[in-house]
């Protein structure tokens, strides 16, 4: 009783505290449903899925902290060296050797852990999906940023050494204060020699942590000129306001959704900015970005409007969902929407037809674009942290 007392009472508060969450990101009515536990096995399930749910916020570089300069660093390593010298008791030559061992020692410290820390915030590219090596190699280049953190773990483990070999220098010479002072300067050579890594990987950081957070899950990616009702259509089939994350070379992001169907999740992504217009007014570094949405588990659906009430005629929809289909090496289907329009006419190219303000077809177009998507070899299974 008492157990499923507290459950009750937890299972309140969490409702509260989702509503206050729907009342912020949209409607969830899709998963509501999941609040109606008829065991621990469900509860349990609902608490696992509430934590994917926050943590999917979260952006893969996001947790880069500011990346500090060499003055920044040196400053705040001979700082708290100073601090340490000043509470020591010095009263004779052992005493006075004791003291500049820790400063140096001190100085060390700092800076091997916040190199090393720096060098730790950043993933391995190497276990990165495609869609993000590709992108940080197309904004930055990922072998300039394994060079300059592998030249910023050189000057972390320099250091380390360099201050123990001083240190042994430093005990029972007459001169303590000479020596730790050689030390410091050669340690600010180093610093100073690792400023440019320091600044590309601030600059890196800068970039990359504004990314959206696409994952490597079943994804829709739909595609077609302005004003034919993307963004309806993402807004319609996840129940959800979508997304707006920050996307490379476009000033308008992309939109993102998310629906689940049999414990499977899927991302919708509406690119404006990015496929919205035809291939031939696109620089190279642009091309780079679509083609890494290639990367991606997807499909891509190129919606056009037949009725060309989005002020762009259907010669050149049709032209543009020509060279999306060459450029993507994924499964597609062209869909005509607008459907409700007086003005709406059928097109030889298109696979089937949807109207996203009367809902018109819209269910059995979801089914075929699932249908298009091959299962993850994994589903979404329930959490089960009671061990039950």
């Amino acid at each position: 009783m008492r157990i499923s007392r507290l459950i009750e009472s937890i299972k309140q508060r969490l409702k509260k505290g989702l509503y206050v969450i729907c009342s912020c990101i949209g409607s969830f009515n899709p998963f509501i449903s999941i609040l109606n536990f008829r065991s621990i096995r469900s509860f349990g399930f609902f608490l696992g899925f509430l934590l994917i749910f926050i943590r999917g916020f979260s952006m893969i570089f996001e947790k880069i902290k500011t990346i500090p300069t060499s003055e920044e660093l040196l400053d705040k390593a001979f700082r708290r060296s100073t601090r340490t010298m000043a509470g020591k008791k010095i009263d004779g030559p052992t005493s006075r050797c004791e003291a500049n061992e820790a400063m140096l020692l001190t100085a060390a410290n700092i800076l091997t852990d916040n190199l090393s820390n720096t060098a730790r915030m950043f993933p391995n590219f190497e276990s990165l999906s495609s869609f993000y090596y590709d992108m940080a190699d197309i904004l930055v280049g990922v072998d300039k940023i394994k060079k300059s953190l592998s030249r910023i773990d050189w000057a972390s483990s320099k250091i380390h050494s360099m201050s123990r070999e001083y240190v042994g220098k430093i005990r029972g010479n007459s001169a303590p204060g000479d020596v730790r002072k050689e030390a410091f300067g050669r340690i600010s050579s180093i610093i100073y020699s690792i400023e440019p890594d320091l600044k590309l990987l601030g600059e890196t950081r800068n970039i990359l942590k504004d990314l959206p957070d696409i994952r490597e899950e079943p994804t829709i990616i739909i595609a077609g000129y302005p004003n034919v009702g993307k963004s309806s259509f993402v807004s319609y089939v996840t129940n959800a306001t979508p997304e707006i994350a920050p996307y490379p070379f476009t000033t308008k992001g992309i939109l993102i959704g998310h629906m689940i169907v049999n414990h499977v999740r899927y991302q919708v992504i509406d690119t404006p900015g990015l496929l919205d217009r035809p291939m031939s007014e696109r620089n190279d570094i642009e091309l780079q970005a679509i083609t890494a949405l290639r990367r991606l588990d997807a499909i891509v659906m190129i919606l056009i409007d037949p009725s060309e009430s989005c002020g762009y005629e259907i010669k050149d929809q049709i032209k543009l969902a020509k060279e999306i289909q060459a450029r993507f090496t994924l499964p597609s289907i062209i869909v005509g929407n607008k459907s409700d329009r007086d003005e709406f006419r059928k097109v030889d190219e298109v696979d089937t037809y949807i109207s996203t303000k009367t809902g018109d077809g819209i269910d059995e177009l979801v089914q075929q674009l699932l249908s298009m998507i091959p299962l993850p070899e994994k589903e979404f299974e329930e959490p089960n942290p009671f061990g039950y």
